[in-house]
Order: structure tokens, then C-alpha cells, then sequence
């Protein structure tokens, strides 16, 4: 399976990495979803570029928590 991926802050064309990852295992109380399409919004670019510098206290001071950006997802 690929995913994108960011483990440093800057601007999204220099820090997104199209990467190989193994497919997740849901839990009990999770579903794993076949994502058709991807929607981008101006908070997930925020969120990569690391500001406002508040962000960071949430997300990681050095390098971003959460690996993979977005959460606007359609599939089955």
C-alpha cells in the first residue's frame, strides 16, 4: 500500500513523500477504509508548514506526530 507522508515541516511540495507502508490492522472498535478519493484543505497545508508555531505545542516541535495528513476521505 502507498501513502503520503511528511516527517519535517515546510511547504508541501518539498516534504510530502509518496512511500510504501504495510496495511493497517483495525482494532475492535476502528474499520479500515478503501479510500476512492482525497479531499486537501487549507488546514492540512498549515498543519505540514508547522504554523502558527501554537501548532507545534499539538503536533510535534521538531517533526510532526502524525505522519500521514488529511482526514477527508471517501471509499468503502
Amino acid at each position: 500500500m502507498k501513502a503520503a507522508l511528511h516527517t519535517s515541516y515546510g511547504p508541501p511540495g518539498a516534504v510530502l513523500q509518496i512511500k510504501g507502508v504495510e496495511k493497517p490492522v483495525p482494532k475492535d472498535d476502528e474499520v479500515l477504509i478503501k479510500v476512492r478519493a482525497a479531499g486537501v484543505k487549507l488546514l492540512d497545508s498549515h498543519l505540514m508548514k508547522g504554523g502558527p508555531y501554537i501548532v507545534r505545542l499539538l503536533h510535534g516541535l521538531g517533526k510532526p506526530k502524525i505522519k500521514r495528513p488529511g482526514v477527508d476521505v471517501a471509499g468503502t
